[in-house]
């Protein structure tokens, strides 16, 4: 081997990564905003930066930040659904930076730094988010790179984006350079992972959520014009069908309690917002604060709210693909007309985890609750209460 490509290669095997500490994410924002084309980038979501180094001087800078939120290529790729997209988008990580210093700039080097990341990501993500990743991915701009150092490091090239770009609205209305995607899994069956119905529990990362598409953003509202209006005419400032379609919107996708419910309508965009119907104020759409968000539930007619929503389900959650039985003996309630407790049986959609209904089973003998003998989940007992819009169709096979 000649001498000066073994003392390269002596060279690279002294190359380190690791995370940079709070001390020295000022001196990482520098670096990066004096020699990077882009500048430096704010953490964005679950960020981790890191910093390679020999002999304890820094060769280079990455950052892996959020996924983006779209991306056409990757989706075709993966092959997930658009439920699954948004609950599983924490799972991949955006390399949304890399710079090698100027002084350090060497054949290999790069790709060298990319394996080690890829070696020591899925931990580091583990140990700070609690969840590990699955994919990483990157952007590339054509008109400056053509991604030679990811085709090195064995990232595999999946397309060009569309070449719009996310901005306070939602996204350009003008296409600017389309990117080049390159993705990079984690371990050999992330896409399975990442597209299958059920994912191994160490790889969820929090409550199942959901995310509406536009259809479902436009015809919330339509399902709630025939409900009564509680509240007096005089200082109505939104529509009473408008409130509960962002309330209904918000615990769809997850959130629970008023101020969950509030907070998410605060970060709809100008274009959720015209969807909904808000209202409009010195030229900006409006949404309800969370005192009126918590008044208008309070209020409203239980019974009209939950036809509304079961009309709506009827339309839109047919996605669900199979049905989970779930029957349950309540402690303490004690049906009137029987004087037995009381049984619920529910019907839940399985891909969605969306109850489609509740109904009282056939009444169980009344039990003695005691700290040494508490009633757990009964056995399910006929006849099985169902919905009137599943009883049509027939049902799919029941999970275990």
């Amino acid at each position: 081997m000649p001498k000066d490509h073994k003392e390269a290669h002596l060279k690279l095997s002294q190359i380190e990564v690791r995370p940079v500490s709070p001390a020295e994410e000022p001196l990482f924002q520098q670096l990066m905003q004096e020699h990077h084309y882009l500048g430096s980038l704010p953490k964005i979501g679950n960020t981790i930066w890191y910093v390679a180094t020999r002999r304890d001087e820094w060769v280079a800078l990455l950052s892996f930040s959020a996924a983006a939120l779209k991306c056409s290529v990757r989706e075709n790729w993966i092959g997930w659904s658009f439920r699954h997209q948004y609950d599983r988008l924490p799972l991949i990580a955006n390399n949304s930076r890399f710079l090698i210093l100027p002084q350090h700039h060497q054949k290999n080097l790069a790709s060298k730094i990319l394996s080690l990341c890829k070696k020591r990501i899925q931990q580091d993500w583990l140990n700070k988010f609690g969840y590990p990743l699955l994919l990483m991915e990157t952007f590339v701009d054509p008109s400056r790179f053509v991604g030679t150092i990811y085709k090195a490091a064995n990232w595999q090239y999946l397309g060009k984006t569309r070449g719009y770009r996310r901005n306070r609205d939602g996204y350009s209305k003008n296409r600017s350079t389309p990117k080049l995607v390159f993705v990079q899994p984690l371990q050999r069956n992330a896409r399975f992972l990442l597209s299958n119905d059920i994912i191994p529990e160490n790889y969820r990362t929090g409550a199942v959520r959901m995310k509406l598409t536009a259809e479902q953003m436009r015809s919330l509202p339509d399902f709630f014009k025939e409900i009564d209006d509680p509240r007096r005419a005089q200082g109505k400032r939104h529509q009473l069908h408008t409130v509960l379609a962002i309330a209904a919107g918000a615990v769809l996708c997850g959130m629970r309690g008023y101020k969950a419910i509030s907070d998410w309508a605060k970060k709809l965009s100008p274009l959720m917002r015209e969807r909904f119907g808000c209202r409009i104020r010195n030229g900006k759409r409006i949404v309800p604060s969370e005192g009126i968000i918590r008044d208008v539930l309070m209020r409203v007619d239980p019974v009209q709210l939950d036809s509304a929503l079961q009309r709506w389900n009827e339309c839109y959650g047919a996605v669900d693909e199979s049905l989970a039985i779930d029957g349950k003996t309540m402690c303490n309630a004690i049906d009137q007309k029987t004087g037995r407790q009381t049984h619920i049986m529910s019907a839940i959609g399985h891909q969605s985890g969306q109850c489609y209904t509740q109904k009282k089973s056939a009444p169980c003998r009344l039990q003695t609750v005691t700290k040494k003998n508490k009633p757990t989940k009964s056995k399910l007992q006929p006849p099985y209460l169902m919905p009137s819009t599943l009883q049509e169709k027939p049902l799919p096979e029941m999970p275990c």
